[in-house]
């Protein structure tokens, strides 16, 4: 159907790959799954799916790694999978520039709304159904010092040069120049960032600010130290 969001889901283990398929499959996704990374290369680049799911240890060309080729050439969401939560593999996922993660084993509907979150923020349905999400900052072109952020025309710039973001590092720096100099919390950001309606871990915020800082600049997002970070207005 032309209306369903194609997911791309790589993952080694035969149980998981084939029940995890059935089951966003039942929700309404199209789904193209593929047993390592190599093959998951050459299917996103023949599909160009709308969403990737990558587990993070799979043969071939590891979650990792196959995260930093996608990213090199797109800006389609990604959500890590990883066996364990406290894993240094969940850090450098986000660091390859992964939108989100989910730990094994893990709940098929916590799954589903994890990849419907995502979508919302990046502007699909979800499997066919959903509402876009409201933008969360208009006005036009805002002004912090060399930084010039265009909230109509998704634009971004540092002293006259192009900033390229992706949708997830977008929407972090719409919220920040959205209330200049005003702390917002690791919970809030995941709240209206990652649309988490429940407890999140919050290095998805840090290295997410710190991919940002690296982007626009290491001083223009300040941490202030047991409350959150804000943007230096």
């Amino acid at each position: 159907m032309a209306d369903q969001t194609h997911v791309l889901f790589v993952e080694d283990d035969d149980v998981i790959r084939e029940a995890t398929q059935l089951a966003l499959e039942r929700d309404g996704f199209l789904v193209t799954a593929m047993p390592d990374g190599l093959s998951g290369l050459e299917a996103f680049r023949a599909d160009r799916p709308d969403i990737a799911l990558l587990d993070v240890m799979v043969p071939g060309l590891d979650g990792v790694s196959l995260c930093r080729r996608i990213r090199d050439e797109s800006t389609v969401p990604v959500i890590m999978l990883s066996a364990r939560a406290d894993s240094i593999d969940v850090v450098l996922g986000l660091e390859a520039g992964a939108d989100d993660y989910v730990t094994k084993p893990f709940d098929g509907a916590v799954l589903v709304a994890r990849i419907r979150a995502v979508l919302r923020r990046f502007g699909h349905a979800g499997g066919g159904r959903g509402d876009d999400p409201a933008a969360p900052a208009s006005g036009g072109v805002l002004a912090f010092g060399d930084l010039e952020v265009d909230t109509e025309g998704m634009e971004v710039r540092r002293a006259g040069q192009p900033v390229a973001l992706t949708p997830t590092e977008m929407r972090l720096l719409l919220e920040f120049s959205s209330a200049p100099g005003t702390v917002l919390s690791r919970d809030k950001l995941l709240e209206r960032v990652w649309d988490y309606g429940w407890g999140g871990d919050t290095r998805v915020v840090d290295v997410h600010v710190q991919r940002l800082r690296q982007k626009i600049g290491q001083d223009r997002i300040e941490t202030v130290r047991g409350f959150g970070y804000k943007l230096k207005a």
